[in-house]
Order: C-alpha cells, then sequence, then structure tokens
C-alpha cells in the first residue's frame, strides 16, 4: 500500500477488486481546498479507461505483476496465440484481453504477457513497431516529406500519417505509444 501521492505512470493498482494501470497523473490543488491526484486508469481486464480521483493522503494497492517475454505465433478467430521463449509452451489469450495490442502483432513480434497470481491480465507491446505499407496514395509532384503527410493503412490494418514520397511496399518504424511515423526501414 502507498499514498496516491507516491503514484507513477506504469503503476499497476487495485480499485475496487479490478486491476488497472496508472496512465497519467496531475496533482489539482485549487484555492482553499485539499488537493487530490487526478489519475487516469486503463483496465488491465478489458482495456477500458476511467479517471478516478485520490485524496493526498489515500492509500492506494500495488499490484505485483510479472511479465514474461512471448512470440506472437498465429491467430485463429478472436484468438491470438503466443509461445513463452523459455519453455516453448504456448498460450492461446482472446482478443478483449490483448486490446490495443492487436494493432502491432505480427507473426513472430515478441511481446512482455503480464501475469497477476499466474493469470494472464494484459500484453505489453515494444515502443516501437516495423511494419510494411500495404495501401496509399501516391506520392504528390512538388510535396515535401514534411509539408503535407498522407495516410497509409500498414499490414496490421492500422492507419497512420505518413511521409509523401513513401510507397506500398515500404517497411516503416511506427511509435506504438500514439501511432506515429518514425521513420523508413531499409530492409
Amino acid at each position: 500500500m502507498v499514498t496516491a501521492i507516491q503514484l507513477k505512470v506504469g503503476n499497476a493498482i487495485v480499485v475496487d477488486g479490478k486491476l488497472y494501470n496508472v496512465t497519467s497523473l496531475k496533482h489539482v490543488v485549487k484555492q482553499q481546498r485539499r488537493g487530490f491526484i487526478s489519475a487516469k486508469l486503463k483496465s488491465l481486464a478489458d482495456g477500458t479507461s476511467i479517471e478516478r480521483r485520490f485524496r493526498s493522503s489515500d492509500r492506494v494497492e500495488l499490484a505485483i505483476l510479472d511479465t514474461r517475454e512471448m512470440e506472437f505465433l498465429y491467430q485463429t478467430g478472436p484468438t491470438y496465440v503466443f509461445m513463452d521463449v523459455e519453455t516453448y509452451e504456448q498460450l492461446p489469450l482472446d482478443k478483449e484481453l490483448l486490446g490495443d495490442a492487436i494493432k502491432y502483432l505480427t507473426p513472430n513480434e515478441r511481446v512482455k504477457v503480464q501475469y497477476h497470481e499466474k493469470t494472464p491480465v494484459g500484453v505489453e507491446v515494444p515502443l516501437f513497431v516495423v511494419l510494411k505499407i500495404e495501401e496509399t496514395e501516391p506520392p504528390l509532384k512538388g510535396a515535401t516529406a514534411t509539408a503535407s503527410p498522407k495516410t497509409a493503412t500498414l499490414e496490421t490494418g492500422i492507419v497512420v500519417r505518413v511521409p509523401q514520397f513513401l510507397q506500398i511496399g515500404d517497411t516503416v518504424r511506427i511509435d506504438t505509444r500514439d501511432d506515429s511515423f518514425i521513420e523508413r526501414v531499409e530492409t
């Protein structure tokens, strides 16, 4: 147990018997009132987000999560199958548990599966992933790389903004925190 003022972004906490990941924190102080902590929390069970206020002195239960590195193998309907890279055991996970992580999963992609008391509760994808452009408009003549980005659909179905010079078949590095284009990758 820690006080709300000691919380940090990325902590896993238990609120009302459910597991949440702290995605943002803001200390709010208003005139002639006590300060409070405004926290945005993402459910590790289903990916929904809530906002919660804590008084600075409130005690919050930290959850202890174990992580295991796993490799994504394949998808069958709503089930995604992962393999533990150490024991080679296969683990099927439902689409709901994965949340936004499915936007970045390609075969052989390594992720960290989070466990709470031997039960998988979430998947942590790398900060940057490399994906191939499946669909985009042809480049505009005379357009500079940074002046007018265009939309591109990547191999997993995610749509991102990319520079004009990129074409179908190019490989790009994407930031998974905000789905932003980082760079073109030579393969």
